[in-house]
């Protein structure tokens, strides 16, 4: 079997050395600007439109990330350029859960604790002891429940918060109280006090994190995106923040990455920049679960993690 591999501003040959020792029979190679050779699977992150316009060969394409509404981009912008006969097949988890749970878990403590307000305290020399938040209204909304979704409410739930979950179609967590469909978005919202977005970015989802979303919260709420920054309207958080509706935000995405010098976002000392490092892609486990996958589909089984072309996950 011939295998493409693109994945800009990485180490190739060890991609590409641990794909080697896990697919020995396979031909691999780093697609170049140009190469129309043959090839049955594409293993990509970010690819160009070149790499797949007039390629009617490949039988799956591996997006290495859970999200792959890069790929799907290119697609709305020019139809026609993902083959008409592969598979899209995105990264179920392969050691992003654990991560993503411990990030989020980790602003929403902060926010909990009012860690970022003693922090603030200290830049400021001031010695006070704040209220404690009571902990049975610190309602946690997860935005999401796919595998990600789903991993982080379970672990915001073991601290003992109140968590409600939301997603598109119905889904039973354990020790989540779950919403689905726009019939009960508003619902979901209504009085949560930290929003926690981790939803697939669609047409249908982008710019969710607006005013009336953030008007549903409760008064002073907190945000955190780790999702994508097309979901959020960044003005709008501005002037939730500047409003007092929105207390605080944790970003780890954003509509223009690296986030600019000059983006306003930097100035206001109440949102909280990390650079979309909430759960990395690891190496290892990924070149695992692409490797099975590819085994799997050159034996005539069927994959999970494939992607619906309509929905966009």
């Amino acid at each position: 079997m011939k295998i493409l591999f693109y994945m800009p501003h990485a180490d190739v040959a060890e991609w590409l050395h641990d794909f080697a020792r896990a697919l020995p029979e396979a031909d691999l190679r780093e697609w170049q600007a140009g190469d129309t050779a043959p090839a049955d699977f594409a293993v990509v992150w970010r690819p160009p439109r070149e790499m797949f316009a007039g390629r009617a060969d490949l039988r799956a394409i591996f997006n290495l990330g859970a999200g792959v509404d890069a790929i799907l981009a290119l697609e709305h912008a020019q139809p026609g350029t993902l083959p008409r006969n592969a598979q899209l097949i995105r990264l179920e988890d392969s050691g992003m859960a654990p991560q993503m749970a411990e990030y989020v878990t980790h602003a929403v403590l902060r926010y909990l604790r009012r860690f970022d307000e003693y922090q603030t305290q200290q830049d400021a020399r001031r010695w006070q002891v704040l209220d404690p938040h009571p902990r049975e209204t610190f309602t946690v909304g997860v935005l999401g429940l796919g595998v990600l979704g789903a991993h982080v409410a379970r672990t915001l739930a073991s601290f003992g918060l109140p968590v409600r979950g939301y997603s598109r179609s119905a889904r039973d967590v354990a020790g989540i109280t779950t919403f689905a469909g726009e019939a009960q978005f508003d619902a979901f919202l209504d009085g949560v006090k930290v929003l926690v977005n981790l939803l697939p970015h669609t047409p249908e989802t982008g710019d969710v994190l607006n005013a009336r979303t953030f008007a549903k919260l409760a008064q002073g709420a907190y945000l955190i995106n780790v999702a994508r920054g097309g979901h959020l309207v960044e003005q709008d958080l501005l002037d939730a923040l500047a409003s007092g509706q929105l207390a605080a935000a944790t970003l780890d995405v954003f509509r223009e990455e690296p986030l600019p010098p000059d983006h306003l976002f930097w100035q206001e000392p109440r949102i909280t920049i990390t650079p979309h490092m909430s759960a990395l892609t690891l190496r290892a486990e990924s070149v695992a679960q692409v490797a099975r996958k590819i085994k799997a589909l050159a034996h005539g089984d069927t994959v999970s993690g494939v992607v619906n072309l309509d929905r966009g996950y």
